[in-house]
């Protein structure tokens, strides 16, 4: 519930990690979860991938115009039939051991994108005829038929180049070598798994000459130190941020909006267009196995409720009934009849009786570390013991959330009914984007719904031309998808972050937190 402007807050003690203020040279963050892991073809947590923006550089970026514009490639060009790409780095790009970045190491990446699990990669590859180097600094991608998206795509993925002798691991394996040629080095001294990592700037970074745009641009770094403290209490995070032992927050909850405003030292700033929250059901083990059980949650849901615990400030929240989100050209209003204002637990209960259901147990993942996702479980868990569902809590911090969702067995085998999560609304943006809900059974990510129709439409997005057939399409997979509802919308929020005003110059990369740009006083 919202705090009264004024209320006196009482905050334990600072732990002494954060006991010196920040030096002028060195930002100091709380974010949203400790790093999980290091790979982030590993893993797709978004701690990971905020880690690998830091320390890795891709072939290409998204602008604010969603066009993509070339970064670690120096020049390219296509053969005249369209189906031979020949990609040339550009000067200065070395590996944070002091190595030439090689058209070897761009190749051996290439390779092992197209080896994930689920997503855009392993269906480009089956559009791929080979991967070659031409010399030290050229490839080429040769498809075996035109792909007038393949650039679109490349700089939409964010392939994260890596060593050639890391990236000949198969996805499955974690890299924690953490050797980049980003604009940070990942420093494995300081770095104390569970309190803190450190990120130092790399000197010999040759960042591009435009100015920075979204994923694209220069990265040029502005301060020599950056350390992300894992501050699990949000409460103790903000005392530090008031101190000035930290500089930045990257979850700022709504009860201290009144005291940021009041504070000359602090600032809230939107980054994005926020996040949507979501329900992943497990689709292997009952209820959720039968597809009536996911459309009861879907007509149960009460979006205006969800977002009131998440953000109590409306001005922060919004409803969302599309797959793609809100801000994308494909959001669209195809099959969201389910859609009720205050949702429909009779027709939830309906939908469960036709399913068959007979009281077994659904446990709800409760990721107490992270306060929007312990409050959804909650919320969820009292909706849906009022409509007859046997709900229990399974409380842990975020990395164990994480853990178990990759229990594919029983509840009483340690398994799951339902986790909580969210996602940047950018990341909703098209079919290639959100690759990592793709419905494709346990081959794919936590959850395993499978829909081969769904599949079928979306293999065919890369080979239309037109704005309008791509548009068609999006209708046609967001019937589909609310048809197996095997992931379902809760709400749309705005987070801001909250900084100390002698941090400036962040830049938006939605989604992700980028550490390039930014300046401390």
């Amino acid at each position: 519930m919202g705090m009264a402007a004024g209320t006196a807050l009482s905050f334990p003690p600072i732990p002494r990690v954060h006991a010196a203020s920040t030096a002028a040279g060195a930002v100091r963050m709380a974010m949203h979860s400790h790093l999980l892991a290091y790979d982030p073809y590993y893993s797709y947590s978004t701690i990971t991938w905020d880690h690998a923006l830091a320390i890795y550089d891709t072939l290409f970026g998204l602008d604010t115009k969603m066009e993509p514009q070339p970064q670690m490639v120096g020049k390219w060009g296509v053969s005249e039939d369209k189906r031979i790409y020949t990609f040339e780095l550009r000067d200065g790009l070395a590996w944070h051991d002091g190595t030439p970045v090689t058209a070897a190491d761009c190749v051996a990446s290439l390779r092992r994108w197209g080896q994930m699990k689920a997503g855009v990669g392993p269906l480009v590859t089956e559009q791929v005829k080979d991967i070659s180097t031409r010399d030290d600094k050229t490839f080429a991608i040769e498809l075996k038929k035109p792909l007038s998206l393949l650039i679109d795509i490349l700089a939409a993925e964010r392939i994260f180049v890596m060593r050639e002798k890391d990236a000949i691991r198969p996805p499955t394996e974690q890299v924690t070598a953490n050797i980049g040629s980003g604009p940070f080095r990942f420093n494995h001294d300081l770095a104390t798994p569970g309190a803190s990592v450190t990120y130092d700037r790399n000197e010999n970074y040759v960042p591009r000459a435009e100015p920075p745009d979204l994923y694209a641009g220069g990265k040029v770094v502005n301060v020599e130190r950056v350390i992300w403290d894992n501050i699990s209490d949000q409460q103790t995070a903000f005392a530090a941020l008031q101190a000035g032992e930290i500089d930045f927050m990257e979850h700022a909850p709504p009860d201290f909006f009144s005291m940021i405003d009041s504070d000359p030292n602090l600032a809230l700033q939107a980054m994005d267009n926020g996040d949507d929250f979501l329900l992943r059901l497990n689709c292997l083990q009952k209820p959720f196995d039968n597809v009536k059980a996911r459309q009861a949650i879907l007509h149960l849901v009460d979006q205006e409720t969800f977002a009131y615990v998440v953000m109590s400030n409306s001005n922060y929240t919004k409803t969302v009934t599309s797959l793609f989100g809100n801000s994308s050209i494909y959001s669209n209003d195809e099959n969201t009849g389910w859609y009720k204002k205050g949702g429909d637990p009779e027709a939830a209960k309906r939908l469960l009786q036709e399913a068959g259901y007979s009281r077994e147990k659904v446990v709800i993942l409760q990721a107490t570390s992270i306060r929007a996702f312990s409050d959804v479980a909650q919320l969820l868990a009292t909706m849906l013991r009022k409509i007859g569902v046997n709900a229990e809590l399974a409380p842990s911090d975020w990395s164990g959330v994480i853990a178990r969702t990759e229990n594919k067995g029983s509840v009483d085998s340690g398994g799951w009914s339902i986790t909580i999560t969210s996602s940047s609304d950018f990341s909703f943006r098209d079919p290639m984007a959100m690759s990592w809900l793709a419905p494709i059974g346990e081959a794919g990510f936590s959850g395993w719904v499978k829909s081969d129709e769904f599949e079928a439409v979306r293999a065919r997005w890369m080979d239309v031309g037109s704005l309008e057939e791509r548009k068609a399409l999006a209708r046609q997979m967001q019937k589909i998808w609310w048809d197996i509802a095997g992931t379902i919308f809760l709400c749309g929020v705005v987070s801001p972050i909250v900084r100390r005003r002698t941090l400036t110059d962040l830049v938006s990369t939605p989604g992700l937190r980028a550490l390039w740009s930014m300046k401390k006083a």
